[in-house]
């Protein structure tokens, strides 16, 4: 069994695959909120109980941080509790097989890469991934499977967060949709602010981009969607057409077997 383990600013997400190749299976998946201040023991334990029956039956592990105090910590903890277990931490040096076509290669984040691995093993097209995160990532990919680059917004926590700090009256609401854009009250202007406000940003951001690639000879483009907070948005966007909520898990697997096999 292959456990992929992905570490985010929010959330760490693992992931336990059976089989390899064409015949992998994601056989379940677990998330946890991110604490920086986590030591490598409480991250073992911790990973152990969500693991439960399948803790001792791992052979081998992949894994990422975009958080550098957890990385430092995810490492020890590989080393202290998994040393004879084979395991992968993706980082520059690692073979992904993705040409990072930007002015400085070491600035894309680990996710970015095996979300671009990823998205162009599922599709073979040129595509556009929208990762609803800590911030809104959107990476172009070219129908030869190059990382061209992508956009930073900030993302829809962040944005709550920060609104209800700094507007008096204001809170933090319940991330639903409301009744209709027009909102009757406090609670339903936010939302409607909130859901269909994003959606309309990312819509207009992926326009932008397709516009960009057309230009060029990239063929058809698939925009697909990622992250923890991308059922809040997608049944709103105009542009998103594939949901693949285990994206950034299906690229340590592709890692992996690149890597190891």
């Amino acid at each position: 069994m292959l456990l992929t383990i992905d570490v985010g600013n929010t959330n760490i997400v693992f992931g336990l695959y059976v089989g390899s190749g064409p015949d992998a299976r994601l056989l379940r998946d677990w998330r946890m909120r991110t604490d920086a201040r986590m030591t490598a023991d409480e991250l073992a334990w911790t990973m152990r109980g969500l693991l439960g029956e399948h803790a001792d039956r791992i052979t081998g592990i992949s894994a990422l941080s975009t958080v550098p105090a957890v990385a430092r910590e995810l490492r020890v903890m590989l080393a202290r509790y998994y040393a004879e277990v084979p395991t992968l931490i993706v980082a520059p040096g690692v073979r992904t097989g993705v040409p990072l076509l930007v002015d400085n290669p070491k600035e894309v984040g680990g996710d970015r890469v095996v979300n671009t691995l990823a998205a162009h093993h599922l599709y073979d097209t040129a595509c556009v991934v929208v990762d609803f995160g800590t911030s809104t990532n959107i990476d172009v990919i070219s129908r030869k499977g190059e990382f061209l680059g992508g956009v930073f917004a900030p993302g829809i926590e962040i944005s709550v967060d920060a609104l209800a700090a700094r507007a008096a009256q204001l809170r933090k609401v319940e991330l639903l949709r409301p009744r209709n854009v027009i909102g009757k009250n406090t609670v339903e202007c936010l939302q409607s602010g909130i859901l269909f406000g994003f959606a309309g940003q990312v819509d207009g951001l992926v326009r932008r981009i397709l516009a960009e690639l057309s230009a060029g000879e990239h063929g058809p483009v698939t925009v697909l969607a990622t992250g923890g907070l991308a059922p809040l948005v997608i049944g709103e966007s105009e542009t998103i057409t594939t949901h693949v909520p285990d994206l950034t898990l299906i690229g340590l697997r592709l890692v992996y077997e690149r890597n190891m096999s």
